[in-house]
């Protein structure tokens, strides 16, 4: 980098000084040649410089002797092919000037060599404007705004800089995979991906904490056991992962006692917590299903928004940090942090969706990329892989958030189509962008000879929303199980669809008791305006979800998406003795089948 802005400022001062003048010169002085002009203008302007005076050439040939017989026969050639056509003699000085821009046509010498200066003006225009909006800025981005970078510096005076951003911190790491189940693959593999990310980039185990169900490497479905891979031809990325918190052990509970670094509320595990000082820089990354104002977790209940931000204003409080990255993939991600995340507690966020949108998985069987055949699940979630894809192809010691925040927010939109692609959003101290990657995930030594920015992975990738990806599961399942399990496999799929009818259903049935059969869809489907939170009562959107269950069934990953009507019906502060009415009425002897909720709750 330090080159390429050396390079350009020699061809600016070059430009400068001597091309943009050329030609430019009068006797009164200096005045400015337009960069374009038409032959015809140029003509003209020539014609009128001479006006009716007469050209007068000398040719001087300085030499004698055979030796130097070039030097009297290129003035007798000239003679012959040139002087003696007077009315071209002003060309044939305009060609010998500028003969050094390269060879130039005979038929129009004189067009041939301003076009060239013309375009050279041009280009070199272009490298001025280049080189000083873009390449002298770049690096020079700090937290208080922009500063003067010196045009030269080594690669050494790069990493001293690094050095003292990160000063005796320590950078930590929590991942969290918040579900299980061989059809959700993608989310423990996107977590195991990440450690491997964070190892390779000099993060100790100590400083990592892990939590993951841990029901995939060793599933029956997995075709390479104990192997998890997150790319068609990836390598695996389980083996190292850190077993903190899997199974039973993964709970909302210990995640918050986790980031609080709180070892006595821990219940389980490894009992490893985030021990951070104020000096040291957090990285949180979560793939799961989603809804709006929850997360999923494989054992109940779900996260909610609004305590995850208590959390994180506590931590900030505490003063045990300097400051946190979140990286968010789920549906409907972006109501995580929508109006509830503070700009002055140093928590940068972005998320693979925004507030009302699903998020994708990706490297699906019969989609492109597929997996390879004998997988039947997806590999990997679109906005994930598009960060992790990003760190591995990139120096993170040279890449900004705020570089790969764009990368990312490109991939994911699959390239602007938003076709199977979700809007990347970012909330919280967005001061925190020009810092490097590097401060946050580590720097990988393989990666010193990369760009900071410069590798583009511009390919479409096909995806599915995550609430159908199980659906994909089942029916690969169908169709590559044996005539004996076909039958069972069928019936999950039969309970599954029936399910998420009877949820569908149901919800647009208590919107019609509640609110009309003109308004009731609409009430519960509608979304508040940006910076707003989904609701403003968060003890009654919990309330109310645990009452539908109580009647209804349990939500299940699909039925997440039904918390944005849950979250109306606060809204509009409707009594609670109605809402139970209108619930029991709707569901009255259908909590019943797989999915009876026997007195449990997700939130």
């Amino acid at each position: 980098m330090a080159m390429t802005r050396v390079i350009c400022l020699i061809v600016v001062l070059v430009t400068v000084v001597v091309i943009l003048p050329a030609g430019a010169a009068t006797r009164g002085g200096w005045r400015w040649d337009p960069l374009i002009r038409s032959p015809v203008d140029l003509e003209d302007e020539l014609d009128a410089q001479m006006g009716n005076g007469t050209r007068w050439a000398v040719l001087v040939a300085g030499s004698n002797g055979y030796g130097n017989y070039r030097h009297q026969v290129s003035h007798i050639e000239n003679y012959s092919k040139r002087l003696s056509k007077i009315e071209e003699l002003h060309t044939f000085f305009m060609v010998f000037e500028f003969a050094i821009f390269g060879p130039l046509t005979p038929r129009h010498p004189r067009r041939t060599v301003y076009a060239f200066m013309a375009m050279t003006r041009v280009i070199c225009l272009i490298v001025v404007l280049v080189t000083v909006v873009v390449i002298l800025p770049a690096g020079a981005a700090t937290r208080g705004g922009w500063r003067w970078d010196p045009l030269i510096r080594s690669p050494v005076d790069l990493e001293d800089e690094l050095d003292a951003q990160m000063g005796n911190g320590t950078r930590w790491a929590v991942l969290v995979a918040g579900s299980n189940g061989y059809g959700n693959y993608r989310h423990q593999a996107d977590v195991c991906h990440a450690y491997q990310i964070l190892k390779k980039g000099g993060l100790k185990d100590e400083n990592i904490v892990v939590f993951m169900y841990d029901d995939i490497a060793s599933s029956e479905m997995n075709p390479r056991p104990g192997v998890i891979i997150n790319h068609p031809e990836g390598e695996d990325v389980y083996a190292g992962v850190p077993k903190d918190y899997t199974g039973e052990d993964v709970t909302v509970d210990n995640l918050f006692a986790v980031l609080l670094g709180d070892k006595n509320a821990v219940k389980g595990g490894s009992g490893k917590v985030i021990d951070s000082k104020p000096e040291d820089r957090i990285f949180l990354y979560y793939s799961d299903h989603g809804g709006p104002g929850v997360l999923g977790m494989p054992n109940a209940p779900y996260l909610v928004a609004k305590d995850l931000v208590e959390v994180l204003k506590k931590k900030h409080e505490a003063g045990t940090y300097k400051e946190m990255v979140i990286y968010l993939e789920a549906c409907e991600s972006g109501s995580i942090f929508e109006g509830l995340l503070p700009e002055d507690i140093n928590v940068y966020a972005t998320t693979a969706s925004g507030a009302e949108e699903n998020s994708y998985g990706t490297y699906c069987p019969g989609m492109e990329p597929s997996p390879p055949p004998e997988y039947i699940t997806c590999l990997g979630d679109l906005y994930s892989i598009a960060w992790m894809e990003d760190s591995e192809t990139h120096n993170l010691k040279k890449e900004s958030l705020d570089q790969q925040f764009k990368k990312v927010k490109e991939r994911t939109s699959n390239f602007d189509t938003y076709n199977s692609g979700s809007h990347v959003m970012e909330y919280g101290t967005k001061d925190i962008k020009p810092e490097k990657v590097y401060l946050y995930q580590g720097f990988d030594p393989e990666t010193v000879n990369l760009p900071a920015n410069g590798i583009h992975l511009n390919k479409q990738m096909d995806g599915v929303n995550q609430r159908d990806a199980d659906l994909i599961f089942l029916w690969q399942r169908y169709k590559k199980s044996t005539e004996s399990k076909r039958a069972e496999v069928f019936k999950q799929i039969t309970e599954t669809l029936t399910h998420r009818g009877h949820l569908d259903s149901s919800i647009d049935m208590i919107g019609v008791l509640l609110f009309g059969p003109q308004n009731g869809r609409s009430i519960l489907h509608s979304a508040r305006g940006p910076g707003l939170p989904l609701v403003d009562d968060w003890e009654c959107l919990k309330t109310t979800a645990r009452l539908f269950e109580k009647h209804c069934g349990l939500l299940t990953q699909y039925g997440m998406k039904h918390m944005r009507a849950f979250a109306n019906i606060c809204n509009n502060m409707v009594e609670k003795s109605a809402v139970e009415e209108a619930f029991t009425a709707t569901c009255s002897g259908k909590n019943t089948g797989p999915y009876v909720s026997f007195g449990a709750h997700s939130v």
